[in-house]
């Protein structure tokens, strides 16, 4: 599975990785539905060391279609309230 970070680049990460990560997408989205802007800022930015430490980090001169495509570190509560309109960041 290819992860693109916005703004960072892309990681392959193995599937045995994706309940693991959709235990931590769920922290994000109970954060935002709470508007709890503390438990947001810490579940995000676990969310996104999970991909970069499990993830294989893809050289930034080839691009590959992204099966999942996660908000940068920065983003704001509202920003991320908007892209789990859905299943939430990561589908499943």
């Amino acid at each position: 599975m290819i992860v693109r970070i916005l703004g960072e680049g892309q990681w392959e990460l193995d599937d045995e990785h994706l309940s693991a990560l959709n235990r931590l997408d769920d922290e994000v989205e109970t954060a935002v539905e709470q508007g709890d802007e503390v438990a947001f800022s810490n579940s995000l930015n676990a969310l996104l060391e999970g991909v970069r430490t499990t993830g294989r980090r893809l050289p930034d001169d080839t691009l590959h279609d992204s099966d999942l495509i996660l908000p940068p570190a920065d983003s704001s509560i509202d920003e991320v309230r908007h892209l789990l309109e859905g299943e939430g960041l990561i589908p499943g």
